[in-house]
């Protein structure tokens, strides 16, 4: 019995040190082909990936290539690249906010589709402040939004018109009620506040399209992170024809901004040699984009 018990404990020791010594080698292979594949891909391994603990590279590229590098997404890559561009402006991020102004031309933005992007990042990052600091209470916003996508559907308002004129009976004529976050407003602001909704958000004349907005703003919502926002736009973005898998796809690419803003920022990582790793990326892939034609 115990020469089998030693035997045993010598088998479990030997594959314990034959798995120490492979497993390494294992995933040094693994990392230098994932490497290889960015290189191939990208036309160099950029200084963030290379300051990427080597244990997670492949994983991160991974879920790189998923969504934000994936040209098969529900998503189109110029609307990809307007939510990270919108993400990236208000976290803030300057690497996020080079890289993705430029992959946003190359998906055909113009600048002022660029511009309403970024006023709408502003936008959502205003009306978070107020809301989360006045502390409006969720239920009772979320039962305003419902009141106020039935009436932009066609629907009647909840009860009978209650402001007879100036800024508070035109948002009343327009969303069918005066929500509680503009109530709490400050009175003295809230004529440019609500000119300053409509002139972008509520604007059915801008060169972005009202779904690309809806996206823009659940992205942005989500990560500050603001439940009102969220709740609100997630239902207008259903309202312009965005699908559940849109709205999982502007998450992610959301997400994935959060994630390399943390990596570039945390890392140090030199602006300037960032950016001229950017042109070198965008040029690779504009090559490699005319040799698929």
């Amino acid at each position: 019995m115990t020469v089998m018990r030693s035997a045993k404990h010598l088998a479990v020791g030997l594959a314990l040190c034959v798995s120490s010594v492979l497993a390494p080698d294992s995933a040094r292979a693994e990392t230098q082909a994932t490497y290889e594949e960015i290189e191939e891909t990208l036309g160099l391994v950029p200084s963030y990936l290379r300051a990427y603990p080597e244990a997670g590279v492949t994983g991160a590229w991974e879920s790189l290539k998923g969504v934000l590098l994936n040209p098969d997404t529900a998503l189109s890559a110029r609307e990809k690249e307007l939510v990270a561009l919108a993400v990236a402006a208000q976290i803030p991020c300057d690497y996020c906010v080079y890289f993705h102004t430029q992959a946003a031309k190359a998906n055909g933005v113009t600048e002022q589709e660029i511009a309403e992007a970024l006023a709408m990042a502003a936008s959502i990052r205003h009306w978070s402040t107020i809301l989360n600091g006045a502390q409006v209470e969720l239920e009772e916003f979320k039962q305003e939004t419902d009141a106020i996508m039935d009436y932009l559907a066609g629907g009647e308002q909840t009860g009978n018109p209650t402001e007879t004129g100036g800024t508070y009976a035109e948002i009343e004529e327009t969303l069918g009620l005066v929500p509680s976050f503009l109530r709490v407003y400050p009175e003295a602001g809230v004529a440019g506040a609500w000119e300053s909704l409509k002139g972008v958000g509520l604007n059915p004349d801008t060169s972005l399209s009202a779904r690309e907005k809806e996206l823009i703003a659940v992205a942005v919502g989500a990560q500050i992170p603001c439940d009102y926002c969220v709740y609100f736009h997630t239902e207008a973005a259903k309202a312009h024809g965005v699908t559940e898998e849109e709205i999982a796809e502007a998450l992610a690419v959301a997400a994935a901004i959060r994630h390399w803003s943390t990596i570039l920022n945390g890392a140090q990582v030199e602006l300037e040699e960032f950016k001229q790793e950017s042109d070198a990326i965008m040029e690779h892939m504009a090559a490699q984009a005319g040799g698929d034609r």
